[in-house]
């Protein structure tokens, strides 16, 4: 048995990183402010290379680019403008505040803790002003700096089994987690954030894509050693955790050469010293793929589950249409994105929920998600303050696009509560919480599953936090008393995991 199939390590690593009232009070943490790692990675010894700044006008509606994708097979290959502006609108800074202590770089996508542990590295053919190499992203500077020269896209199609996204994109983006950043405040949770932080960049990265005109697809399934050792990254640190396809090509690239050399580039410490927290690291091992046959079996075939029969009170949904919907283009709601610091106590309409809804949860490209518009996690919901909408606890019925009320009442406080005792989810006009049938998705994809239910959730979270910016409201993500809210949605909910929760609502300038 691979460690892969050693379904225990998944479990222990999740409920040992479950949040309750007794671990939250009991646990001794505190932020050390003067050991806060660096937000980038800065590589000491190379010279960085300046890509374009001009940020293009699609004219694409940012619920049109969040609902849609490409066929796989559109001819489709990027030029290095193309690339800097899926880069700059996935992880770029786009504005930043300065504070007694420093300064502060918000980023595109959203991020747990504006921590922003996930690092971007390229690997291209030759396009357009861009030779063939292997690059790593720097958001600060908005430069690439090359790692390899030559054409690598070999090692990736070799490393993902074959997979047909790979091994015609002429751009392949990768996604890495670097621990500590993240651990920081978070401690072992971190592994958990991962899919979540590098989820909501992928959704930017999907809808940018689809605006410009490229098809792309989220690949979760790998060789995690052949991968790392390709960008050269300290796996004790670092890992690779996602891959994301860009543009299509008809000629497969040619083999690399083989082996691929380590570089040993010297980077600049993140922090004066580092905590390691092994329950990351063990989770990661356990969840790794091997070889490209275990990758290739790995992939696809997603567990069908669907929800029961409704039985309590349903309300269809009622989404804008398209001639209805706002027109906001996407690149202009990324750049207005945040994460709310206070909600106005007042309604949005069902109108505008069932916009979220329906737009957030049309299908995403990923290997794992197959077929397409598969669905890893159920979304229930609190809802506080939906004009059309009796306030009340329900699930979200994709398929026939309809709420179930699973019990009706005022359940701010609880949502209050469920979200770790914060005012955000209680103020919020509805909260949308993510829970999975952890057990099925294990049994089929192994410990890897959990990193995927993990990074899906957070995809559909940056595709709500778009949708909401869309239309002029407010979203955030929160953290939670996972038994709790599992206890909460039962017994509909009874045997999922929570994953993650989203509040949102209408903005409103937070007290200082």
């Amino acid at each position: 048995m691979t460690d892969n199939r050693n379904l225990e390590a998944a479990w222990e690593y999740h409920n040992a990183t479950k949040h309750s009232r007794a671990s939250v009070r009991s646990n001794p943490h505190f932020l050390d402010w003067a050991n806060q790692p660096s937000p980038f990675k800065i590589y000491a010894t190379l010279e960085p290379l300046p890509m374009p700044r001009e940020v293009r006008q699609t004219g694409v509606a940012a619920l049109s680019a969040i609902a849609e994708s490409l066929p796989a097979q559109t001819d489709a290959v990027p030029d290095v403008e193309t690339l800097a502006q899926i880069l700059y609108l996935s992880a770029g800074i786009t504005r930043h505040r300065k504070y007694p202590g420093g300064e502060i770089f918000f980023r595109a996508a959203a991020c747990t803790g504006a921590l922003y542990e996930v690092e971007l590295y390229i690997v291209c053919g030759d396009i357009r002003r861009l030779e063939a190499g292997v690059y790593h992203f720097s958001p600060g500077e908005f430069a690439l700096r090359r790692l390899r020269g030559g054409d690598c896209r070999g090692t990736l199609s070799e490393a993902t089994g074959g997979e047909p996204a790979i091994a015609h994109a002429p751009v392949t983006i990768l996604c890495t987690c670097t621990y500590w950043r993240n651990a920081w405040k978070y401690q072992a949770r971190t592994y958990r954030h991962f899919g979540w932080d590098n989820g909501t960049l992928l959704a930017n990265l999907l809808a940018a894509a689809t605006a410009l005109g490229m098809p792309a697809k989220v690949v979760c399934g790998f060789v995690d050693e052949d991968v790392n050792r390709l960008l050269d990254v300290d796996s004790d640190r670092e890992v690779a955790f996602s891959l994301a396809a860009l543009g299509y090509v008809a000629d497969l690239p040619q083999q690399s050469p083989s082996p691929i050399s380590a570089l040993h580039l010297e980077t600049v410490p993140l922090s004066r010293r580092e905590i390691d927290y092994p329950a990351m690291r063990e989770m990661h091992a356990a969840s790794s793929l091997h070889s490209a046959k275990e990758v290739a079996a790995w992939r696809g075939n997603t567990p069908q589950t669907e929800l029961l029969t409704p039985t309590g009170p349903i309300v269809p949904l009622e989404p804008y249409s398209n001639e209805e919907m706002a027109r906001d283009p996407i690149e202009q709601v990324i750049l207005r994105r945040g994460s709310s610091r206070k909600f106005a106590q007042t309604p949005i309409s069902l109108v505008q929920l069932s916009t979220m809804l329906e737009r957030a949860t049309r299908g995403i490209p990923a290997d794992f998600l197959i077929p397409q518009g598969a669905q890893l996690n159920d979304l229930y919901l609190i809802v506080n303050a939906v004009e059309g909408l009796d306030p009340g606890a329900y699930v979200y019925h994709r398929d026939r696009q309809m709420l179930e009320c699973l019990k009706a009442g005022n359940f701010r406080a609880e949502a209050g509560y469920l979200g770790l005792e914060q005012l955000l989810p209680s103020e919020a006009a509805a909260n949308i919480f993510f829970l999975a049938d952890l057990q099925s998705i294990l049994q089929r994809f192994g410990n890897r599953g959990y990193r995927a239910v993990q990074l899906e959730a957070g995809i559909l979270s940056g595709k709500l936090y778009l949708a909401a910016y869309a239309q002029r409201l407010g979203a955030t993500g929160l953290t939670f008393y996972d038994d709790e809210v599992t206890g909460f949605f039962s017994p509909h909910a009874e045997g999922k995991s929570a994953i993650m929760l989203v509040a949102l609502g209408k903005s409103a300038k937070a007290r200082i």
